[in-house]
């Protein structure tokens, strides 16, 4: 019986130390478990950080980058050849406007000094005032033409100038468009009254520079109106604009 009691007893110990072994292995493994829970967030950051983890995304980015990069590059050379294709609209324009330019410029050129090759010169009787003649100096040129100070006269042989009216300088100079006029009276005869005449058939018309010392030019050979006669105290008055201004003396 005391034998049975102690085997029953050792067996009951074997049995409960059985027991109490399997519940430290079940305990142990639980623990490890709950262990390797807690710790994936840092093994996956460890693999999110690793080479061997990132390769395929680095590849993967470094693909997306380089369509980036193509599609990035091909955005811009499309302006790069709208600027092209603008830059010859614009050549294209500017061979248009230079054309224009050209066409523009040839027509507003620097104007000249009037004389007898670019003019047209004509003396005329006028009724008032009397004793009077008026020149009439047109521009026949293609440029604009500077019709400075006053004509010098010559009447037929005359040794001396015919005198020029001081009075009669204008504001500015005169400058005359193609087709356009100057104009200067003549007075034939001035004071003191009871002078010498002398009848003229000539006239030469000579045209004077900016510095206004001596003639420049070609001048202008007239024909005087009959029955002209001239005094040496007659005189001609400034190049004027206007036909009523030079009358005017």
């Amino acid at each position: 019986m005391r034998s049975n009691r102690i085997r029953t007893t050792a067996l009951a110990a074997t049995a409960l130390l059985a027991a109490l072994s399997l519940t430290a292995c079940s305990d142990n493994g639980s623990g490890d478990n709950g262990k390797a829970g807690a710790a994936a967030p840092a093994g996956s950051t460890a693999d999110q950080q690793s080479p061997a983890a990132t390769a395929p995304d680095s590849g993967k980015d470094a693909k997306d980058a380089k369509g980036a990069e193509e599609t990035n590059s091909g955005t811009a050379n499309a302006p790069a050849e709208n600027v092209s294709a603008a830059s010859k609209g614009s050549t294209g324009g500017s061979k248009s406007g230079k054309s224009s330019g050209g066409t523009t410029g040839s027509g507003s050129k620097s104007p000249v000094t009037c004389t007898g090759s670019n003019t047209k010169v004509t003396v005329s009787k006028v009724s008032r005032p009397i004793n009077h003649l008026l020149l009439t100096a047109t521009n026949t040129g293609s440029v604009p033409c500077y019709a400075y100070h006053a004509p010098a006269l010559g009447f037929d042989d005359a040794q001396a100038a015919f005198p020029v009216l001081r009075d009669s300088i204008p504001q500015a100079v005169v400058t005359l468009a193609p087709g356009q006029s100057a104009y200067a009276s003549i007075g034939l005869s001035g004071e003191p009254d009871g002078q010498e005449l002398h009848e003229g058939t000539h006239l030469t018309v000579y045209f004077t520079g900016r510095s206004n010392q001596g003639s420049t030019g070609a001048p202008a050979e007239l024909t005087l109106p009959a029955g002209t006669h001239w005094g040496d105290n007659g005189f001609v008055t400034y190049w004027q604009s206007d036909m009523a201004d030079a009358l005017t003396y």
